[in-house]
């Protein structure tokens, strides 16, 4: 039986949801299990933001505190434990074009499927933020290029997208977003582009029409209640790139008032109002591979040192006999 390179299945299946006509629906956080859940409930690939690795994990604002190295091993985790293919943010690509060449490469060498860099003049501001400045169109095509020859020395099936943070900037403006998206993917060779704030479905339909490639949108700032509303106008990825991370946070922060203000008994409530929705909760243990413990050492441990897994017990397994 021929070996299936599992990393370039998931570069190759996020081609193809690039390749598809419908839209793909995509969500983002920052962590391994995060990922697991989104996979879980049904998404195709998960964005690992940096916003919410720099706030999650080192308590910092989304400024370009975090390096290479973080993210890298950060992602390396992500894209080992899920199906799912992993678009990485790697903010500006850590410097100038010299810099993103040998960035691309390591993160290539991470496993994810496909990474994104903004056009922003560093040090680098949230994407949702005011304060941000874009570097020359000459610069940013510069650094695509790099971006993309680095990527085929080591997987020319490695996705790179180039963002434009142009809307909302210094000296910005749709216009010029639009022209830098089309410098991006016919200068730069990027394989598709990502249009940040965009304001209002009306320059989504006139961007899916001038831009020649694949695009994606966040829809944070566009009024729609529907997400056909951007499937209709040909775009190829509506992207909520920090549900996964606000929702853990939101649950996390409903759980601990609970218990605060109302003790066991507004715990238990607040685990009862869970398990009572439709979608039920989800098991940890069961996404973070548990179980996987004791086959292995079944399998590969001899039986005298095995543990009793039997006659043993701990909270969650007492609590299953209960049921």
């Amino acid at each position: 039986m021929a070996f299936v390179d599992p990393v370039k299945q998931k570069r190759l299946k996020f081609r193809a949801l690039l390749a598809r006509p419908e839209m793909t629906v995509m969500c983002g956080g920052f962590s391994p299990i995060l990922a697991r859940v989104a996979q879980e409930a049904g998404f195709e690939a998960f964005f690992c933001a940096g916003s919410q690795m720099s706030g999650f994990l080192f308590g910092v604002p989304d400024t370009g505190v975090i390096g290479l190295r973080d993210i890298v091993d950060h992602a390396r985790h992500i894209a080992a434990h899920t199906d799912i293919p992993i678009l990485l943010d790697a903010d500006t690509g850590f410097g100038n074009a010299a810099n993103v060449w040998f960035s691309v490469q390591e993160i290539v060498r991470s496993g994810v499927a496909a990474l994104q860099i903004e056009d922003q003049e560093a040090p680098k501001k949230s994407g949702t933020g005011g304060g941000r400045r874009c570097i020359s169109i000459d610069e940013a095509v510069g650094k695509y290029r790099a971006a993309v020859a680095a990527r085929n020395e080591v997987d020319p099936d490695f996705v790179i997208c180039a963002r434009t943070d142009s809307i909302g900037s210094e000296g910005g403006s749709f216009e010029g977003a639009l022209a830098r998206c089309k410098a991006y993917l016919t200068d730069g060779g990027v394989d598709f582009v990502w249009l940040n704030a965009i304001e209002n479905l009306d320059q989504i339909e006139r961007a899916c029409r001038e831009i020649p490639g694949p695009l994606l949108v966040t829809g944070g700032g566009v009024p729609s209640t529907s997400l056909d509303d951007f499937a209709k106008r040909g775009l190829k990825i509506y992207m909520h790139p920090t549900i996964a991370a606000t929702g853990a946070l939101q649950g996390a922060w409903q759980a601990l008032s609970a218990f605060k203000q109302g003790g066991l008994q507004g715990l238990g409530q607040w685990f009862g109002e869970a398990r009572a929705r439709p979608e039920g909760t989800i098991d940890f243990r069961s996404l973070n591979g548990n179980a996987l413990v004791a086959e292995l050492e079944a399998k590969f441990m001899p039986a005298d040192i095995q543990r009793d897994y039997a006659n043993t017990w701990g909270i969650h397994s007492r609590e299953k006999e209960k049921e």
